[in-house]
């Protein structure tokens, strides 16, 4: 286990590239022997800064749950991270590239919870029912690292690259819908660029939920009453660039959409 001190180097690191654009060194290449523990430990030190400087967490994001986004990265295992006020946008936003630095995007379900979800135990079913709507959302992860060669140390260490999100305007009620079979379908400037269905995400996206949630109660820490859960990919990454128009459509729910301006800062 990494000492604190070391810790708080690291994600201050972290911090610091987020704030000035500079990557930072990766935390497998710098401490090769640090667990994933010691990632989540530099993932909240990370977090504690964005906090102190006036940026609030309204949810959480699971990562690497399809098997397209874990060979893209190759790491093969899902993670989590935090979602903060300041990474939201709303439907049909227009994102300034140059607040990200190595941007992809991909298309998922987020939930809305209306009820606390305290592992483990949790089930999908429980899922369901603690949900108040899901709907349509776009992820625009992002690397504060040299390059997106990483591994699971340093996506955990960095918030499990999230970097934005664009919650869609459409909301229904999981409890009329079978998630898994709800097929989406994102088009990039007016043409289909990648397809996929719910089942890509561990089966469903509510067992990735769930999986939160259990992960979550045993380091005991509740998803709460009114936090966004992004559920994790259904399709793999897609580039972006200045002048980009996406739209995610998901069967049976509805669409969300962004566009994209300027230049990434790497």
């Amino acid at each position: 286990m990494l000492e604190t001190a070391r810790i708080a180097t690291l994600g201050d690191a972290l911090y610091e590239a987020l704030q000035s654009g500079y990557p930072t060194s990766k935390v497998s290449a710098l401490e090769p022997e640090s667990s994933i523990e010691d990632a989540y430990r530099i993932q909240l030190r990370m977090l504690e800064r964005r906090l102190q400087a006036g940026d609030a967490v309204i949810g959480k994001k699971i990562g690497l749950t399809s098997r397209a986004i874990q060979d893209a990265l190759g790491v093969y295992q899902p993670d989590f991270g935090q979602v903060t006020q300041q990474m939201l946008f709303d439907d049909g936003a227009t994102i300034d590239l140059g607040k990200l630095m190595q941007p992809r995007l991909e298309g998922e379900l987020a939930f809305r919870l209306k009820e606390d979800l305290s592992g483990p135990g949790v089930t999908t079913t429980d899922v369901i029912r603690a949900t108040d709507y899901v709907t349509p959302c776009f992820e625009i992860v992002d690397t504060r690292f040299e390059d997106w060669q990483i591994k699971i140390q340093d996506t955990v260490a960095d918030n499990a690259s999230c970097g934005a999100f664009v919650l869609g305007g459409a909301r229904a009620d999981p409890r009329s819908l079978d998630l898994s079979l709800a097929g989406m379908v994102i088009e990039k400037n007016g043409e289909v660029a990648v397809t996929g269905a719910g089942a890509a995400v561990q089966g469903s996206p509510a067992t990735a939920v769930a999986w939160l949630a259990n992960t979550l109660g045993r380091l005991g820490i509740p998803l709460k009453k009114g936090e966004i859960v992004l559920s994790g990919a259904q399709a793999p990454l897609l580039a972006v660039a200045c002048g980009d128009h996406f739209v995610c459509e998901i069967a049976g729910i509805g669409a969300c959409e962004v566009r994209f301006s300027g230049r990434a800062m790497v």
